[in-house]
């Protein structure tokens, strides 16, 4: 798997969104993404302000919640935190380094 590199998450469909949090149909496009990590909209490697991180509460794979996508698969993902007031169709967020790692 690529547990080495950043996790890369595009954005095709945005449902059931709420003022901190967001369901999301999303395409693994680099990386092995979990429940528990934290994003960015911004390029790989860069920090943004705290406010605009989000966190991957439970990826759910045809009905089902599994522990992790890695590409090119496709899953639906739960993300809550400031950052996801700027997620739609088409963005691809990066994956960032957790302050407890």
């Amino acid at each position: 798997m690529h547990d080495h590199e950043p996790g890369k998450l595009q954005i095709h469909a945005v449902e059931e969104v709420e003022s901190l949090s967001a369901a999301c149909i999303v395409r693994c496009v680099g990386g092995v993404v979990r429940p528990g990590q934290r994003f960015t909209v911004e390029s790989a490697g860069a920090t943004s302000a705290e406010g605009l991180h989000m966190a991957v509460e439970w990826i759910d794979r045809y009905g089902r919640r599994v522990e992790f996508v890695d590409p090119p698969h496709t899953a639906r993902v739960h993300l809550s935190g400031g950052g996801v007031s700027l997620v739609r169709s088409g963005l691809t967020i990066f994956s960032v380094e957790s302050a407890e790692t």
